[in-house]
C-alpha cells in the first residue's frame, strides 16, 4: 500500500484521465480536431495503463497463456512498433505536421514521457505514475482553457522535471548500488524458467530474440551454464586481482544484460554470491531524466522501434539550462551522500552485450528536437562533473568490471551454431596468447612510434607515438589483454604519447554505439581530432553532425585514448564465415585487427593504480597529457567516452614498430601476422581458406 495522500492522488488523477477521454469524443468539445484526437489517443493509452495495472496485480501477466501474453504485449507496444510509427503522436514528424515545429515537438515528447508509465506499471512505481498523470492532466487542462503558447506548455514541462528530478535520480543511484531494489532479481531468482511465460513479467517488449534465447538455454546442460556463468564471473574477479584491486572490500556487483539470458544470469549471480557478492539488476532508464541519448544502460529487452529512440535522444534540450543542470547535479550528490556506505562497497558492473539485430540505419529528421550549442555545452559539463561526483563515492581506483557479448536468434538460421562459436571464442586458451601477444610488446616497447596503413581503398595512414621506457627489465608500455575483464581475449593496447600521433584513420564500414558509419574518415595532429567526414548523408553538415554528435558527444574534439592491435584472428574467421561482421559488437570486433579508440585512455579515473603484466612489468602508460591535467585541471581532463574503431585485418596493408634509429620491425603485412614468434595467429586464416 502507498501513503494516503498519494493514493488520493494517484484516484483522482485516474478518473480525471477517464472523464478526458469522454470530454475529447463529445460533440462539443471545446477543443480543435487535432488536439481532440491527440488526447483522446493519449488518455486512451493512460487508461489502458490503469487496467494493465489491476491485470498486474490480479496476477494476470502470470496466469494467463503464452498467447494471451504475447497478444496483451503487442498492445501495450503496437502504436510505437515500426509498422505503425507513420501515424503515431510518438514520431515527432508526424506530430510536427499536425500541430507545427514547435508544438509538435513538445507533445511526442509529452507521450514519449507518458509511454515510460508502462514499465513503472509493472514495478508499482505509483509515486512517479501519478505524478506523470497529473503533467498529462495539467497540458490538457491548458488546452481547454485557453489556445495555450508553446511556452506556457514547455514551462510546465520544465518546472516537472525540475521538482520531480530529486526523486528520480535518487531512484536511479539506488536502483544500482541497492540490492533491496530486487524486481528483476526475484523474477529470475524465483520464477520458472523453463516456462517462457516468466518473460512477460517484465513488462518489456517480447520478440522471439527474447524467447528463443530463453528455450535455447534452457536445452543447454546445468554443465555448460555453469562453465559460460563462471568465465563471467571469473573474468570479473581477475579484473580486480590484475588491477591490484581488493575484491574483499567489495559487497555488490551490478548485472546488466538482454532479456532471454536470465537462467545464465541466475547462475551469475549464484556464482557472485560464493564470492560474497550480491547483485543488483535494473532496468535501462525509461524517463528523460535518467536518459542518455538512445544508449541503454541496465536490463533491457530488443527495441520496438530504435528509430523512434533515435528521433528522441536530444529530447532533454526541451527543458534543458543551466539552472537545470545545477540542481540535477546537486540531486546526484545528496543521493550518493544518503546512500555512501552502498556505494563504498559496490564493485562495480559485469556486462553481458548481445548482438545479431539487423544492422540500424537512423534517419536524420529535421523535426527531431535538438541542442543547442549552449546546451552541447552544458550537456558535456553534466557529464564531466556527474562523473567526478560519482568516482568520490564509487572510486575509480578501487572498482573493476567485466564485459562479454553473445548473439540473439535474429543473428540468422544458424544461431545456435554461431553461439557455440561465440562460447569458443570466449574461451579460448589464455596461455598460448598470453606468450603470442608477449612477443608483440616486447617489439612495441622499443618503438618511437607505430606506423598503420591501409591497403587497396583504405587510406589509413597513422603514425602513433609510444611512451619511452627508462627501466626495460621493470616497464612496459603495452597491456598483455587475456580473459579478464575483456571478453573475449586478443589485443595488447597502450595509451599513446599524443605530441608526434597524427594522420588520418580510414574505415570503410563500422559500427560506433550501435549505429553504422559508411566511409568514416577521422584526422588527428597531436593526438587530438582535427576534423571528421563520413558517407552517410548527402550533405556534409549532416555527416559531420552525426560524428559529433554520437562519438565526440557534442565535444569540439577528443584524444586518441588507446591504440590496440588485436590478436583474435578465430573470431574474425568465424565472423567471415557466418558473414556477420556487420552484426558484431565493437567487444569483439576490437579483438579483430587494430583499433584506435577516441576519448578517455583505459585507465580513466584510475591512473595512479599500479597495474602489472602476467610477466610482472608495471604498465607505465597510463596516461596521457590529457588526463595528466587531474592533477592541475581536473575539468579538463576526462570526456566520459571512449568510442572504439577498428579496422579490419583485410583492410591493413601494414603494422610496422619503428625504432629511434629508424629500424622498422612489421608486426602485420597485407593482412597477417609476420612477427616471428606469431605464426599461431595465421593458422585460423589458413584453415578456413581466407587469402588475401
Amino acid at each position: 500500500m502507498f501513503e494516503d495522500n498519494l493514493k488520493e492522488r494517484y484516484e483522482l488523477a485516474v478518473d480525471r484521465i477517464k472523464r478526458i477521454k469522454v470530454e475529447c469524443e463529445s460533440a462539443v468539445c471545446p477543443l480543435s480536431a487535432a488536439a481532440a484526437c491527440y488526447f483522446k489517443t493519449v488518455s486512451s493509452f493512460l487508461e489502458r495503463c490503469v487496467e494493465w495495472s489491476q491485470w498486474i496485480q490480479e496476477d494476470g501477466h502470470k496466469k494467463d497463456s503464452l498467447e494471451q501474453l504475447q497478444a496483451v504485449n503487442y498492445q501495450m507496444y503496437e502504436d510505437i512498433l515500426v509498422s505503425h510509427y507513420d501515424k503515431s503522436y510518438a514520431n515527432p514528424s508526424y506530430a510536427v505536421s499536425i500541430f507545427g515545429l514547435e508544438m509538435g515537438q513538445l507533445l511526442s515528447f509529452l507521450y514519449v514521457e507518458l509511454r515510460s508509465i508502462l514499465v513503472m506499471t509493472f514495478e508499482n512505481r505509483v509515486g512517479e505514475i501519478t505524478s506523470l498523470f497529473e503533467l498529462f492532466i495539467e497540458i490538457y487542462c491548458c488546452f481547454l482553457d485557453e489556445n495555450p503558447s508553446y511556452q506556457e506548455l514547455k514551462d510546465i514541462i520544465y518546472w516537472y522535471v525540475s521538482d520531480y528530478s530529486d526523486e528520480y535520480v535518487e531512484y536511479r543511484v539506488r536502483e544500482q548500488i541497492d540490492p533491496s531494489f530486487d524486481f528483476a532479481t526475484n523474477i529470475i531468482m524465483n520464477e520458472d524458467l523453463s516456462d517462457v511465460r516468466y518473460l512477460y513479467q517484465f513488462g518489456e517488449y517480447i520478440t522471439d530474440n527474447e524467447i528463443k534465447t530463453a528455450q535455447y538455454l534452457n536445452r543447454l546442460s546445468e554443465e555448460k551454464i555453469q562453465a559460460m556463468a563462471y568465465t563471467f564471473t571469473e573474468g570479473y574477479r581477475k579484473g580486480f586481482e590484475l588491477g591490484n584491486k581488493d575484491i574483499t572490500k567489495k559487497k555488490i556487483v551490478n548485472i546488466r544484460y538482454c532479456l532471454g539470458f536470465e537462467r545464465l544470469v541466475r547462475e551469475e549471480i549464484k556464482q557472485f554470491k560464493e564470492m560474497g557478492l550480491d547483485t543488483t539488476i535494473y532496468r535501462a532508464a525509461v524517463n528523460t531524466i535518467n536518459k542518455r541519448m538512445h544508449i541503454k544502460v541496465g536490463y533491457y529487452a530488443v527495441s520496438p522501434n530504435r528509430q523512434m529512440e533515435y528521433d528522441h535522444r536530444f529530447d532533454s534540450a526541451l527543458y534543458m539550462d543551466s539552472a537545470f543542470v545545477e540542481r540535477k547535479l546537486g540531486a546526484l550528490k545528496l543521493a550518493y551522500e544518503k546512500y555512501t556506505n552502498l556505494a563504498g562497497v559496490f564493485g562495480g558492473p559485469a556486462v553481458m552485450e548481445v548482438f545479431g539485430e539487423t544492422p540500424f540505419e537512423p534517419v536524420d529528421k529535421p523535426e527531431n528536437i535538438q541542442f543547442s550549442e549552449k546546451q552541447q555545452k552544458l550537456s558535456i559539463r553534466y557529464d564531466n562533473e556527474s562523473s567526478s561526483i560519482v568516482n568520490q563515492y564509487i572510486k575509480g581506483e578501487e572498482r573493476s568490471f567485466t564485459i562479454i557479448a553473445y548473439p540473439m536468434p535474429e543473428i540468422g538460421e544458424k544461431f545456435e551454431q554461431i553461439f557455440d562459436e561465440v562460447v569458443k571464442i570466449n574461451t579460448l586458451d589464455y596461455e598460448v596468447y598470453k606468450e603470442i601477444q608477449q612477443h608483440i610488446i616486447d617489439v612495441l616497447d622499443g618503438a618511437d612510434y607505430v606506423e598503420i596503413k591501409g591497403c587497396g581503398n583504405n587510406k589509413t595512414d597513422m603514425k602513433v607515438r609510444m611512451m619511452t621506457i627508462q627501466n626495460p627489465e621493470k616497464e612496459t608500455i603495452f597491456e598483455n589483454c587475456v580473459a579478464d575483464v575483456n571478453i573475449p581475449l586478443g589485443e595488447v593496447f597502450t595509451s599513446p604519447v599524443l605530441k608526434g600521433t597524427q594522420g588520418i584513420l580510414h574505415v570503410s564500414k563500422v559500427y560506433l554505439n550501435d549505429l553504422l558509419f559508411k566511409e568514416l574518415k577521422v584526422y588527428f595532429k597531436d593526438g587530438m581530432i582535427t576534423d571528421y567526414t563520413c558517407e552517410n548523408f548527402e550533405e556534409e553538415e549532416k555527416n559531420k553532425a552525426f560524428f559529433r554528435q554520437n562519438v565526440l558527444y557534442n565535444q569540439t574534439s577528443l584524444p586518441l585514448g588507446e591504440f590496440a592491435i588485436g590478436t583474435n584472428t578465430t573470431a574474425y574467421v568465424m565472423a567471415d564465415k557466418y558473414d556477420i561482421v556487420s552484426k558484431l559488437p565493437i567487444l569483439i570486433v576490437e579483438k579483430m585487427g587494430p583499433h584506435f579508440a577516441v576519448g578517455d585512455t583505459c585507465y580513466s579515473r584510475a591512473e595512479d593504480v599500479t597495474v602489472y603484466n602476467p610477466d610482472g612489468k608495471e604498465i607505465i602508460s597510463r596516461d596521457n597529457e590529457i588526463s595528466i591535467l587531474r592533477k592541475t585541471q581536473p575539468d579538463k581532463a576526462y570526456f566520459n567516452c571512449h568510442t572504439d574503431i577498428t579496422i579490419p585485418y583485410d583492410e591493413i596493408g601494414r603494422i610496422s614498430a619503428v625504432k629511434t634509429n629508424g629500424e622498422r620491425i612489421d608486426i602485420i603485412k597485407d593482412g597477417r601476422f609476420v612477427l616471428e614468434g606469431c605464426e599461431e595467429l595465421n593458422k585460423p586464416f589458413d584453415d578456413y581458406g581466407k587469402t588475401k
